[in-house]
């Protein structure tokens, strides 16, 4: 139980090894600090979709996670279409040996993270116990159980300050100053897929650009180049100022 504990705290980026050992990451004692904690009891759903966010833009870690929600686009499957798919990638991308059985193993993984139980009466209560993941609705299992869905939508209950969190990751770690919608929505090689992450169509991912620009004048502007959008960085932006907006208002909300 602690070492799966110490995985998945690790693979969402909660706490990071150092030559010290493993310790608290920036965004663990942003989130969940004891006293100055942004969200410590995990009562913002805001906070599911940042932990989705940082477990998937972990491929190190969660390749898996990664995996499906950047590069799997079928919005129906069945779970072995998801593990002969999965090992595919594998076979194509990781040089070290791996074994069949756990890469399917960690793809019906996936699915249970996202996917709300269809458990019965006989159902043992510890698997029919959904993960927060599931709250999302970015997975869901068909009648019968046989097959799933990840279908694209307008995603309103995603909140403007994790997707702009996201955003200025993939700014930073990209270097560049502009980027094409289209890349932004279905990813190019290590540009993390933004749109394809968070099952947005893309209406929806545009519409969310275009209210960060209009929040964030100073920092973003949509313009068209040679038929091509683009969304370009105008000023220098940490990842954590989108999450101090988002939860800065959320406590203004609860005051009022």
């Amino acid at each position: 139980m602690v070492n799966a504990i110490r995985y998945w705290m690790q693979a969402t980026q909660i706490i990071k090894r150092t030559s010290q050992g493993l310790e608290s990451a920036k965004i663990g004692d942003l989130i969940f600090g004891e006293e100055q904690g942004f969200d410590p009891y995990l009562e913002d759903e805001a906070t599911i979709w940042l932990i989705h966010w940082l477990l998937v833009s972990n491929p190190e870690l969660a390749t898996a996670w990664y995996w499906f929600f950047n590069r799997f686009h079928k919005p129906e499957f069945t779970g072995q279409e998801v593990s002969n798919s999965l090992i595919d990638f594998a076979k194509e991308n990781i040089q070290a040996s791996f074994s069949a059985t756990t890469v399917k193993n960690d793809a019906l993984v996936v699915l249970r993270m996202y996917a709300q139980s269809k458990g019965n009466g006989r159902t043992p209560i510890e698997e029919a116990l959904d993960s927060p993941l599931s709250l999302l609705g970015l997975v869901t299992q068909n009648p019968g159980g046989r097959s799933y869905q990840s279908i694209p939508s307008e995603r309103e209950s995603l909140p403007l300050g994790i997707l702009g969190f996201a955003l200025a990751q993939i700014f930073n770690a990209s270097t560049q100053k502009q980027l094409p919608i289209e890349e932004l929505m279905y990813g190019k090689s290590d540009i993390l897929a933004l749109g394809a992450v968070f099952r947005l169509t893309e209406n929806g991912l545009l519409t969310k650009l275009e209210k960060l620009v209009h929040f964030f004048p100073e920092k973003f502007s949509i313009r068209d180049q040679g038929g091509i959008h683009q969304l370009y960085l105008l000023d220098d932006i940490t990842p954590f100022q989108f999450l101090e907006y988002h939860y800065a208002s959320l406590a203004g909300k609860k005051v009022a």
